[in-house]
């Protein structure tokens, strides 16, 4: 990968480029469609598909993370990414993480509330995988969904402190009818779940109306106090974190008003799910 992307450079082709973990969905198209806007038909536009081990905790999915590479080649075809780029383990890290690898990109300050205080070495692995990513693909322009909101950040940060030569384009959440942000992992969710996993979306509308009609500033922790038990209503739904933050900062605030953003995540059965939106 990394020589046909010299030879990209040296023909002046600008690349795009969309990583992700496979498993693909209208959600990743929509990325490959806005990283093709932004270079062109004459430009190039790659996709990774890469389950990166380093950004799962001990008890978390990694091995039964779903996977279809015959799948997302297939549809990556369709929508017209050029190259698909899906390396080893052995190729990304020529020792594994914990058993000899050990550089790592770490972002200090966003990432420290909200997943980052949930999943503790997640954006360790998140940064240093993408970080690894941008040095092998060279892209002039990376795409990346605002469902993960806070690794957009993230990744931006990281881009402007270690003067990476990218530019990073947040695409907006692609959404299923009922309200459910498309992620691969809703594949888990069979029978009365995926009905209850709907109460995320519900939850983000409920909060935008108790915003709107509530005539300025709303306590957070009110606010957080009723979101959480309409959460958990659903019989199988439990709120890991429910957030009101600064979007520029990402610093928790004590009150709620238009252009807070809202974070949260919830587990629906055994299925962790996250979302978030602008309460305006």
């Amino acid at each position: 990968m990394q020589r046909l992307a010299l030879r990209w450079r040296r023909a002046g082709l600008r690349v795009g480029f969309v990583p992700t973990m496979g498993y693909l969905h209208d959600g990743h198209l929509s990325l490959v469609r806005r990283a093709r806007r932004a270079v062109g038909r004459r430009g190039m536009v790659a996709l990774s598909i890469y389950v990166n081990p380093a950004q799962f905790g001990p008890k978390e999915d990694f091995t039964k993370y779903p996977r279809d590479l015959a799948q997302d080649v297939a549809l990556c075809r369709r929508a017209g990414v050029d190259v698909v780029f899906a390396p080893t383990d052995a190729g990304m890290y020529p020792s594994p993480p914990g058993a000899g690898f050990s550089t790592y990109v770490v972002e200090e300050e966003l990432s420290q509330r909200m997943e980052g205080a949930s999943r503790p070495t997640h954006f360790r692995g998140v940064t240093t995988v993408v970080a690894k990513l941008f040095n092998i693909v060279q892209p002039d322009v990376a795409v990346f969904g605002a469902k993960d909101f806070q690794q957009a950040a993230v990744i931006r940060r990281m881009v402007r402190d270690v003067n990476f030569p990218v530019r990073v384009i947040v695409s907006p959440t692609v959404r299923e009818v009922d309200g459910l942000a498309l992620s691969s992992r809703n594949r888990y969710l069979t029978g009365g779940l995926r009905r209850q996993a709907a109460v995320l979306s519900q939850a983000i509308g409920r909060a935008r109306q108790a915003v709107s009609s509530g005539g300025g500033r709303l306590r957070a922790a009110g606010l957080r106090r009723d979101l959480k038990a309409f959460i958990e209503r659903q019989p199988d739904a439990r709120a890991d974190y429910i957030e009101f933050f600064d979007p520029e900062t990402l610093r928790p605030v004590r009150e709620v008003q238009p252009g807070t953003h809202l974070a949260l995540a919830v587990f629906v059965g055994t299925t962790r799910l996250i979302d978030n939106a602008a309460l305006d």
